[in-house]
């Protein structure tokens, strides 16, 4: 075996170092989050299946494992943080574990589970309680024969439609119980009549757009119909110059259309249609529907906006497949030595919303620069580290133009999703631009100095996920809670017309909302507390749906019993939710000391009502929440709250992307896992005979003190488990915290190693820029890339690929940034963050 060569701690911003004196600590010792996340998939993802009636633990989020649907949604539609609800406000205030649920509607299922059922409801529409108006479920009970069924939620009895009654068995259940999904199944979609149809908005007194001709027929419902796009494109000097335009329209004709052994195919929905608009400093609108090249309708006034075709701005994407293209390559060449500067972003919204009003659909805009001209103009803010940590740091967290939250309001309205791909050079305001993506459920995606070798890959991956995975629109979501419980906040990105009602413009399976319930009473421990979950929405094709997800959980008066059902990653996405949601309101600072107060108080409950007899310096940590102290220094340390100076683009993209993440990703950007490479065998990240399934190596924890300048590391995310191994030899590190990938390369690496991963047997001969491996045909090299594609096949994109060399490049700052237990990031490292909350717990348990 080689020498160890430990290296040490990396380039990195400046941490904190621990006031006073403590004891030596051994870093093997603390409590480990790997060890836990590696325990829960060896369990998970070895073929046991979850079963999701009441009274079990869930698998983490981390694992990749199969449920069964037995009347609770699975675990990947509704998280809690915890699965044995306490029955009072007073007890969940005593050990501060709040109730909270996570839902993901959408969520995308194992290839080994059951798709989601759909219900048919005829003209009746689904049964739901006369009283509380929740959808019927598993978990109501049957009365009266049969003739009426009482909820689950409020208790209220319902008379049966004729049409759904059917008798009862001996045990009160319905004859026909096991052929109605929605009496045994925890997720259903029903298919709804035209009552469910979307309601059209109010006339606006002030539109931000002029109509031209005359107006279509307004009614009280909107027919449902397959879901339309706008595709909006910068063609300013800088996206030119960058590359950005050109990568972008290349692009989207590449998702668009694929070559397929029959021919050219049509990636977008059935009965889609599509249309191209691009601006600088005015509007360009391209008439898709002749038989020639298209023609370019300039709107010049960029302040009172209007669109020159009306409907006819749609097209179909197969029939006008060839105008489409070349199109899309004709943009860049037309505009190749274009000397306009600015960019009327929000004047081109406003044509692309006048395009969808009454319609609905989704808009995907790429912009490059800030947007100086037309509607919603901004100015560039000069100097933006004088900002930093001053009472002005908070303007720049909130848009400075009140017209990006009128916009978003009537996109909102119109049941429209906007999404934006953006490539700065400089200040961008992305609070701004991005409310309305924020509010009406769309996608951000942030690629700043736009290198089209680096990014391009990655863009490609962004906007292939965007269009292909399940897109639902015209949305509106209510979450239900049994009488004792009500809904007391809700994060995520979405438009909140009153207190009960969520709408989105567009909702897809990445999605998620976190939901804070409180107590109005005392629940009996003798009764389920059940959560009901409602989205009504549009299909791409045009069919209108509601999907329920419902949960049933034990009531516990025990603090003992919570905690024992606690569960860290829904805990942890509230905690950082509610925090990143008031970096506009309040100091960073006061946020940072909030989080540290959260994490001592939820220890400190379980110290003092589970653990009494512990002596007073010894350190207590529920089994549940192992990984909250490391969790709540990642949160210190992330982008958005972390001391040092990080730009307000930078914080405002990371808010928007974390507030409605799924748990998964939020939790692995907070930690994200390392593994090593060195001592991968024949059996690792190799298809296996049999089954074709490849295992990924374990992971190890996510510091300096277990790497070696001769050693090979990974650090990725969802990733399965392996048996741990030795991993003291020729090292790599390779760093995915869900949009980059680096891979670090030790200075003392073995020229073999470098050989068969890289193709040269010097690192000085290692090129930095390499956005994707080559192709090489060693077993390294083909293990390696094996574990870049799981990742992607299982992120749905491509995430970006750096090769970081010890102390010869200066992406080694941003990689040890990445390295959360170490000290760094204007915050103190684990093991000291540890000891100051250890110290927090002693002093409040301290006897008088």
């Amino acid at each position: 075996m080689a020498t160890r060569s430990h290296i040490p701690q990396p380039p990195h911003s400046a941490g904190l170092s621990y006031k006073g004196l403590r004891a030596a600590i051994d870093p093997h010792q603390i409590p480990s989050v790997v060890d836990t996340i590696d325990a829960d998939r060896q369990t998970w993802e070895g073929g046991q299946m979850y079963l999701t009636l009441p009274g079990k633990h869930p698998p983490m989020c981390t694992s990749d494992f199969v449920a069964v649907d037995q009347g609770n949604s699975s675990p990947k539609f509704i998280r809690m943080s915890t699965w044995n609800v306490p029955n009072s406000s007073s007890l969940a205030t005593e050990i501060n574990v709040p109730v909270v649920a996570v839902v993901q509607p959408f969520a995308e299922l194992d290839s080994l589970e059951d798709q989601i059922p759909v219900v048919e409801t005829g003209s009746a529409g689904p049964e739901r309680c006369g009283a509380c108006r929740a959808y019927i479920n598993a978990w109501c009970t049957w009365t009266s024969g049969g003739n009426k069924w009482k909820c689950n939620l409020c208790s209220n009895e319902t008379v049966v439609h004729p049409d759904y009654f059917c008798n009862l068995d001996s045990n009160f259940m319905r004859l026909d119980h096991l052929q109605r999904p929605e009496l045994n199944k925890g997720t259903v979609d029903f298919l709804v009549s035209d009552e469910y149809w979307a309601i059209e908005p109010p006339p606006n007194l002030n539109p931000s757009y002029a109509s031209v001709g005359p107006s279509p027929k307004k009614t009280q419902h909107r027919k449902p119909q397959p879901m339309n796009y706008v595709f909006a494109f910068d063609v300013s000097a800088e996206a030119v110059r960058s590359g950005f335009l050109r990568s972008s329209c290349d692009a989207l004709r590449t998702t668009i259309y694929q070559e397929t052994e029959d021919g050219l195919v049509c990636k977008l929905p059935a009965g889609s249609k599509i249309a191209v608009i691009s601006y600088d400093c005015v509007i360009n609108v391209y008439k898709l529907n002749g038989s020639g090249p298209a023609d370019v309708l300039v709107v010049p006034d960029i302040e009172d906006v209007y669109l020159p075709l009306g409907p006819e701005v749609f097209v179909d994407p197969i029939e006008a497949r060839t105008i489409i293209q070349d199109t899309l390559t004709v943009i860049p060449n037309r505009v190749h030595d274009t000397t306009a500067r600015e960019s009327v972003l929000g004047s081109a919204l406003c044509a692309a919303l006048a395009a969808l009003a009454g319609r609905g659909g989704q808009v995907i805009m790429f912009q490059g620069v800030i947007p100086t001209l037309g509607m919603g103009q901004l100015e560039p803010v000069q100097m933006e580290s004088n900002f930093h940590k001053t009472e002005n740091e908070r303007l720049l967290y909130s848009p400075r133009n009140v017209f990006w939250k009128n916009v978003a309001d009537e996109c909102a309205d119109e049941g429209i999703g906007i999404s934006m791909f953006l490539a700065p050079s400089n200040f961008l305001d992305v609070a701004s631009i991005s409310y309305p993506v924020s509010v009406t459920g769309g996608e951000l995606f942030y690629h700043p100095r736009f290198n089209p070798e680096r990014d391009s890959h990655a863009l490609f991956g962004q906007l292939n996920r965007l269009i292909q995975r399940r897109t639902v629109y015209n949305c509106m979501m209510r979450v239900r809670c049994s009488t004792g419980l009500k809904v007391a906040e809700q994060y995520g990105n979405f438009y909140k017309r009153s207190q009960t009602d969520l709408e989105f413009g567009v909702l897809d399976p990445d999605k998620s909302i976190t939901v804070l319930f409180g107590h109005t009473s005392t629940l009996d421990e003798r009764q389920y507390a059940c959560i009901q979950s409602a989205v009504l929405y549009t299909t791409t094709t045009g069919q209108r749906m509601v999907r329920t997800c419902n949960m049933a959980l034990p009531v516990v008066t025990l603090a003992m019993n919570v905690f024992r059902y606690a569960d860290e990653d829904a805990a942890i996405a509230y905690w950082f939710r509610k925090a990143i949601s008031k970096i506009s309101t309040r100091p960073l600072d006061h946020i940072r000391d909030d989080l540290t107060e959260t994490c001592t108080a939820t220890l400190l409950g379980y110290r003092r009502d589970c653990a009494q007899a512990s002596v007073a310096s010894q350190m207590v940590i529920p089994e549940a929440f192992r990984g909250l102290a490391i969790y709540t220094l990642a949160m210190n340390k992330s982008k958005i709250l972390k001391d040092t100076f990080v730009s307000a683009d930078v914080r405002n993209y990371q808010v928007h992307k974390l507030l409605a993440s799924s748990t998964r990703s939020l939790v692995q950007y907070l930690y994200p896992p390392v593994m090593s490479l060195h001592d991968l065998n024949e059996t690792i990240a190799l298809p296996d005979p049999v089954t074709g399934s490849i295992k990924i190596p374990s992971l190890m924890r996510n510091t300096h003190i277990f790497m070696s300048s001769n050693g090979v590391y990974f650090l990725g995310e969802s990733l399965s488990c392996a048996p741990a191994r030795d991993r003291w030899l020729n090292s790599f590190f390779l760093s995915d915290n869900g949009e980059v990938m680096m891979i670090w390369v030790g200075n003392s690496v073995s020229p073999q190693v470098l050989l068969d991963l890289f193709g040269v047997d010097d690192i000085n001969n290692v090129d930095p820029r390499m956005s994707v491996l080559p192709e090489l045909d060693t077993t390294l090299s083909i293990q390696v890339r094996n574990i870049i594609t799981h990742r992607r096949i299982q992120m749905g994109r491509t995430p970006k690929l750096f090769v970081v060399r010890q102390n010869m490049d200066g992406a080694e700052i941003e990689f040890s940034d990445m390295l959360v237990e170490d000290q760094n990031n204007g915050a103190l490292s684990y093991l000291d963050y540890l000891c100051v909350v250890h110290k927090n717990i002693s002093t409040a348990v301290r006897p008088a």
